[in-house]
């Protein structure tokens, strides 16, 4: 479509396109973050948790609000409950699997669906989305050049956006704090 192709047409295209590519990276990365700043989600499903979209007055839908699952919310405070009781996350989700409960994924649930990392938030029982406390930007993923797979890197606390979301919370504190304990 734009005719002839020569070497320099090639290099200036390239390099206008990766422009492209991480401006629309840094504009996109300032979206999410205004929505994470309003309390409302920025990505990916909470267990406990459903999407839901709304339309605004011209018909256009505005998404990002969620509200909790009753049925899901039960299974987070029982995994909570049991955990602070002295269960261990196997124990717990072997019970789960037993019970034929599907976990976040809609398959089977596995311990470290549960513990995940302390550090890094990740897990059942580390996500303080569950007592009205919303962390976005925690982590950012990069890709290894030699595998292709996405690693995750814990980004310094001075990045990361946290939101009180009191309407969302699953878990009082005292069973929070509980667990907090156990964990050591």
């Amino acid at each position: 479509s734009e005719g002839a192709i020569s070497e320099m047409h090639i290099g200036l295209k390239g390099t206008m396109n990766a422009m492209f590519l991480k401006d629309l990276a840094i504009k996109t990365h300032r979206g999410l973050k205004g929505r994470a700043r309003a309390g409302k989600s920025a990505g990916g499903k909470a267990y406990g948790y459903k999407n839901i979209v709304r339309f605004d007055a011209s018909g256009e839908p505005v998404k990002g609000d969620r509200k909790i699952d009753p049925a899901e919310a039960r299974v987070v405070r029982r995994i909570f409950k049991d955990y602070a009781a002295g269960l261990s996350p196997r124990k717990i989700a072997e019970a789960l699997n037993n019970e034929g409960i599907p976990g976040p994924s809609g398959r089977g649930w596995g311990s470290s669906t549960l513990h995940g990392n302390r550090e890094r938030g990740t897990g059942i029982l580390n996500n303080e989305l569950y007592i009205g406390r919303q962390i976005w930007n925690r982590l950012a993923y990069v890709k290894d050049p030699d595998t292709g797979k996405r690693i995750s890197r814990l980004n310094p606390e001075s990045d990361w956006v946290i939101t009180e979301v009191p309407d969302l919370r699953i878990i009082d504190q005292e069973l929070w704090d509980a667990v907090r304990e156990r964990q050591g």
